[in-house]
């Protein structure tokens, strides 16, 4: 379930650091938003990143929790920017 959570955390951090972006506001919705908004966003994406950090160490082998933490910051880059690219070319 642990391994569940950190893929989860990962792609949810990566969302919002590709959101933080002003390319891909302007792509997805066509403005770029409130400096407030992108701050925030930056900021929730590194909070998320640190989540799923811990909680990959949390693991009874933290070194394998490690290893699996840059496993799951691969597959949900990945993810993300599979999205990225399938949402530009449906526009």
């Amino acid at each position: 379930m642990n391994h569940l959570n950190i893929l989860l955390l990962s792609v949810l951090a990566f969302i919002c650091l590709a959101l933080a972006m002003e390319r891909h506001q302007a792509d997805l919705f066509g403005r770029q938003l409130d400096s407030g908004a992108t701050k925030m966003l930056r900021a929730a994406g590194w909070v998320l990143l640190c989540a799923s950090l811990a909680v990959a160490v949390r693991q009874p082998l933290w070194s394998l929790g490690l290893v699996a933490w840059f496993g799951y910051l691969s597959a949900g880059a990945g993810a993300v920017f599979g999205a990225l690219v399938l949402a530009q070319r449906r526009c």
